[in-house]
């Protein structure tokens, strides 16, 4: 479960904070406040489903009203995301509307067969706020702040996997970079890369991780906070999302 929280304005994978208004109008006027759940935040099916569950929530005191953008989720040869409009998907019903403290269960459908039964599918489900006007108080004006959820949809055939493989090099005195290629039929989902030296003690790491789609090679920063990254041999190891890790020999240059 994920908390959204208007006016708490915390960057993550599934956040998208409407930021223009503040940036045009800055903190001269009140805004609104309030708050909902999603369950879950990523969306799992097998070619076999047909639909499946999304609860939504209504955390605040206030009246929320939302809708659904869904997006054929692809990534560019560097591993920055590409999403285009598609009609794959279809989330019923289109318009939420939830009282305070209202709880709804939606429905996400997809329409029609997959075209390559043995490759992963991956989508992108952007749940947005729709702002409403809210009355004036006194002489201000009123501002709103709508928070938007993007959450990943993925649908797996039997069998398909992710299958990574990791490369290290130097960039800097105190960093390195992470290659990683995902050479799979499936997705993989790095949460923390480190790197360690052969003592096991920590040298560098990045705490951001990201999504690496099938085909697709990504790179990673790592850092280290003071001195420098001793050359020699280390260890690269990998978290992923599943609770598994994955470690991979190298050498640091001078």
């Amino acid at each position: 479960m994920t908390l959204v929280k208007r006016m708490h304005l915390r960057l993550s994978e599934f956040l998208m904070p409407g930021l223009f208004g503040l940036l045009v109008f800055g903190f001269a006027m009140p805004a609104s406040a309030g708050m909902f759940t999603v369950t879950p935040v990523r969306i799992f099916m097998n070619p076999k489903d047909r639909a499946v569950a999304v609860t939504i929530t209504n955390e605040g005191d206030e009246e929320i009203v939302m809708q659904a953008d869904l997006y054929l989720w692809k990534q560019a040869p560097g591993g920055q995301d590409q999403l285009t409009a598609t009609e794959d998907l279809l989330l019923s019903p289109p318009i939420i509307k939830l009282g305070p403290r209202a709880r709804q269960v939606v429905r996400l459908a997809r329409l029609g067969a997959m075209a390559n039964p043995t490759e992963q599918l991956t989508y992108r489900m952007i749940l947005r706020e729709v702002p409403e006007a809210r009355a004036a108080k006194g002489n201000d004006m009123f501002l709103q702040i709508a928070m938007a959820m993007s959450m990943p949809v993925f649908i797996t055939p039997p069998g398909a996997k992710g299958k990574l493989g990791c490369t290290a090099e130097r960039i800097a005195a105190n960093a390195v970079r992470a290659t990683c290629e995902n050479s799979g039929n499936a997705h993989v989902h790095p949460t923390t890369l480190q790197l360690n030296n052969d003592a096991g003690e920590k040298l560098a790491s990045d705490d951001a991780g990201g999504y690496i789609l099938p085909e697709i090679k990504r790179s990673f920063d790592l850092k280290r906070k003071e001195g420098k990254i001793p050359a020699g041999k280390a260890t690269l190891v990998v978290s992923l999302a599943d609770g598994t890790t994955e470690s991979y020999a190298i050498t640091i240059g001078e």
